[in-house]
């Protein structure tokens, strides 16, 4: 059995090692780049422009002047839509504005120069089209994303920070694209939410992950 005085080095060690980690991560935490403030109020609610239509969405077309043309209609589990005149037309992975051309080119056959909107009324999108808050917050969700959507937009729609959560420990993760790597930048939620600092408030784009730890003490 091992000695009173072995236990007491062993506990020790233990102890330093725990504060040595806890204390490693909080720097690593805090050594986080940070994005810029998103000072600015959302004018435009509906799916950003670079929105990537999924199987579900909802969509509202509109051909000017000749109405019976459009309409409402959803995106097949296959990924194609049927309108008047069109049919079977691929939508999955266009914008609004790629599926609005297709259309236009379709339409043309029949009419001259047709004048063509598409509006998502209702999606159903991807995770690469959500923002994904977890961790220490009421009600951990994935919210589709929303043209001009901030941090605080997410913090609201998923009911505030939990009791226990460490909101300036906050990180978000984002896939860069252009790099192929995985980015992580902090954030002082409870700057933002608690104190109302909306220099604290950043803009998101889909696909972040919202990740908010609990307090040690």
């Amino acid at each position: 059995m091992a000695s009173f005085p072995s236990l007491r080095i062993a506990r020790a060690a233990l102890v330093s090692g725990i504060a040595a980690t806890a204390l490693t991560g909080c720097m690593g935490a805090g050594n986080a780049p940070q994005l810029p403030s998103a000072n600015f109020v959302a004018n435009q609610e509906g799916p950003g422009e670079e929105y990537i239509i999924g199987p579900l969405d909802e969509l509202q077309i509109f051909v000017w002047r000749n109405p019976e043309l459009g309409g409402k209609v959803q995106v097949r589990p296959d990924g194609r839509i049927t309108t008047p005149l069109i049919t079977d037309m691929p939508a999955v992975g266009k914008t609004p504005t790629m599926l609005q051309q297709d259309i236009k080119l379709q339409l043309s056959q029949y009419i001259t120069d047709p004048i063509v909107s598409v509006i998502v009324t209702s999606f159903n999108s991807t995770f690469s089209q959500q923002v994904r808050i977890v961790g220490a917050t009421e009600k951990p969700a994935s919210i589709p994303f929303r043209a001009n959507m901030t941090v605080l937009d997410a913090m609201i729609a998923v009911g505030g920070l939990g009791e226990y959560a460490a909101g300036n420990k906050a990180r978000l993760v984002r896939f860069d694209k252009g790099s192929g790597k995985q980015q992580e930048f902090a954030l002082r939620l409870n700057d933002l939410i608690k104190r109302g600092d909306i220099k604290a408030n950043v803009r998101l784009q889909p696909g972040d992950v919202i990740i908010i730890p609990e307090s040690m003490f």
